[in-house]
């Protein structure tokens, strides 16, 4: 049984085509097919079809934002092979554990929810009568650390608490831990802080970066708004690393325990090397709790640095 995935107009002279063999069907009498197989078939070219040569006059043509993780095009092909621009700039970056080596150009900064409604007064903590100050203490050492990353050519990718003005994706379970955060004052989401900003609705005073990064915030930089403790729940955080060939992740921000350490978590499921820098996170929540995630970040889902090694092993970088 044969089906054949074929593009109804012309694009190349050469063009792909998906074939699909059922398993323990034949392609010769000396080949069985044990799964599916793709094959790429020359098209039959017809007079009627015009050649690609003489419909698109270009010349070579990039496809995808990735360093190394594009594709090419020109007249005659499309190039699939993922063609390494970039020689791999190692780097030794000391942990906790034992010293990690990565490649500078597939290792991003995942900064985490440094926005005004955790982070600064009159946001949703400090309406809660919460110690917002303490998700404070990550700004000075990233306010060195961003600038030096992004100059050895380290992507910078800031995740923000954002939800939707209509919440309508926002189920039952998280209206109610809304509700009932910190004192369980009734302050949840879509109320207004005290600045009388909604909370942690996209485009309000509450998700902005806080005041202290705005600065260090670049055009380059990429903002993803998140809904839940983790970044890669129904975000398309996880496609944007894929698309800039990013492999290992070095993270930021707040709370530790609790979006930082789920937004790890994730990272390590899905199969990105994970190093959290332990002097640029912060939490609200009680001393042993930032302690147990520490514990779990080493022991479970990756490592464990500070700013000083990271920046330490960056500057070597010519």
């Amino acid at each position: 049984m044969l089906f054949k995935m074929i593009p109804s107009g012309p694009l190349l002279k050469e063009d792909v085509r998906l074939v699909l063999y059922k398993k323990g069907s034949k392609i010769s009498t000396s080949v069985k097919v044990i799964g599916l197989i793709f094959l790429v078939l020359p098209r039959t070219s017809t007079s009627s079809q015009p050649s690609f040569t003489s419909e698109c006059k270009m010349g070579t043509r990039r496809l995808g934002h990735g360093t190394n993780y594009h594709w090419t095009e020109d007249a005659e092909l499309v190039d699939l092979s993922l063609p390494q621009e970039l020689t791999p700039i190692p780097v030794t970056i000391r942990t906790e554990l034992k010293s990690v080596k990565v490649n500078v150009h597939e290792t991003a900064l995942v900064v985490i929810d440094m926005q005004n409604d955790f982070c600064e007064k009159g946001g949703w903590l400090d309406s809660l009568g919460l110690d917002w100050e303490k998700d404070r203490a990550p700004i000075p050492p990233l306010k060195r650390l961003i600038p030096d990353l992004r100059r050895k050519g380290v992507k910078i990718i800031w995740v923000n608490w954002g939800n939707r003005k209509d919440l309508a994706n926002m189920y039952p379970n998280q209206m109610w831990t809304s509700y009932n955060v910190g004192n369980g004052s009734g302050l949840g989401y879509g109320d207004l802080n005290k600045q009388g900003s909604p909370i942690l609705e996209k485009a309000s005073w509450g998700s902005e970066v806080v005041e202290g990064l705005k600065v260090e915030q670049n055009q380059e930089d990429i903002l993803v708004d998140k809904h839940r403790f983790s970044g890669f729940w129904d975000t398309p955080l996880d496609s944007i690393l894929k698309n800039f060939g990013i492999r290992n992740i070095l993270f930021a921000g707040v709370n530790t325990d609790q979006c930082v350490l789920h937004t790890l978590a994730d990272a390590n499921f899905l199969g990105y090397g994970c190093i959290m820098v332990k002097d640029c996170v912060a939490t609200t929540s009680p001393d042993y709790c930032a302690d147990a995630t520490f514990y779990n970040v080493k022991g479970s889902f990756g490592f464990l640095t500070n700013s000083d090694w990271v920046i330490e092993a960056f500057n070597k970088v010519e």
